[in-house]
């Protein structure tokens, strides 16, 4: 710990640059008349605002420019050189619990272009009134177990979980004897998975620049058959439609592209709707008894023998 604090003349950044991040922070000013001091990197909740305190954090995004008026009035210095040190007896002082465990900390003089070096709880100003979570957690900060570090990872929300205490149990006399004999109401909840959150989660998961890529068991067909001509082509229509009938017998999910569209059309559609497996008729297969295989994953296609056909699929379905 140093032994005194010292001020240093700001000169951009430049002025900060040897200073550790986690030995620096800033100050907000508040309607109320309380401080609110932050690490200098910290996040706060969007939009928000800590009951009664009316809060801007200096050289954040929640900046209020509005409240520089109020601000020099309650501390005779503009936003950006805010400090605890020297405030008045009175005002309340709440820190982050990062910033109540720094010492010879970096902070505002209360002198705009001015800050002050080596300052300490308790030596140099009061300690912390109250000491609380008041900034948003990022990636490095310490586990709340001091085991190791936080990692920030996206989660998607597919459902709910809901505390009803005895609102219902009440109202219905559902009760219980507690350990003294007591009736009671029992304390209720309920849970709700989203069938559309689910179906979302799937796709923001899984998919490509083409479109969808279902997972088989969510998908809302398995197979795809795609004929090349097939209202022209009578080969090529009746070993589609014969394909179709024998998946559908053992159970599969299959789409049969009836429409007569071009193989470019068929194939960009039956990627944009994510089918986990496409097989193309056409002519040309036909005549060397095979039909063109792809994954929705791979799309890279394959040849097949037309016998084998089934049993590939069956494979692929693990039926």
């Amino acid at each position: 710990m140093s032994e005194t604090i010292a001020t240093l003349r700001w000169e951009g950044e430049a002025s900060m640059a040897t200073v550790p991040r986690n030995h620096k922070f800033i100050m907000g000013g508040m309607v109320a008349l309380a401080a609110l001091i932050f690490t200098v990197d910290s996040q706060t909740p969007q939009g928000w605002t800590p009951a009664p305190l009316y809060v801007a954090v200096v050289g954040a995004s929640m900046w209020l420019a509005g409240l520089q008026p109020i601000w020099i009035a309650a501390t005779a210095c503009a936003p950006g050189y805010l400090g605890p040190v020297g405030i008045p007896p009175d005002m309340p002082l709440v820190a982050d619990r990062t910033v109540a465990l720094m010492s010879d900390f970096v902070c505002g003089a209360n002198q705009a272009g001015y800050h002050l070096v080596g300052v300490n709880w308790g030596r140099d100003l009061l300690e912390p009134e109250l000491v609380a979570d008041i900034r948003n957690v990022v990636a490095g900060d310490p586990s709340p177990d001091g085991k190791g570090r936080l990692q920030i990872q996206h989660g998607i929300e597919v459902g709910h979980v809901f505390y009803l205490g005895s609102l219902y149990s009440e109202k219905l006399g559902a009760n219980y004897l507690d350990e003294q004999g007591q009736s009671r109401p029992i304390e209720m909840g309920c849970y709700g998975i989203g069938i559309t959150r689910l179906l979302g989660a799937a796709i923001e998961q899984s998919h490509d620049e083409r479109g969808i890529i279902w997972p088989v068991p969510v998908a809302p067909f398995e197979v795809v058959i795609c004929p090349v001509n097939y209202p022209q082509s009578t080969p090529v229509r009746e070993q589609a439609d014969r394909l179709y009938q024998q998946l559908c017998e053992i159970g599969v999910e299959v789409l049969l592209d009836d429409r007569g569209e071009r193989p470019g059309a068929m194939f960009a559609d039956a990627e944009l709707i994510g089918i986990p497996h496409r097989i193309t008729v056409g002519e040309r297969g036909l005549k060397t008894n095979q039909l063109e295989y792809a994954s929705r994953r791979a799309l890279q296609p394959s040849m097949i023998p037309i016998a084998d056909a089934v049993a590939f699929i069956r494979e692929r379905l693990d039926r």
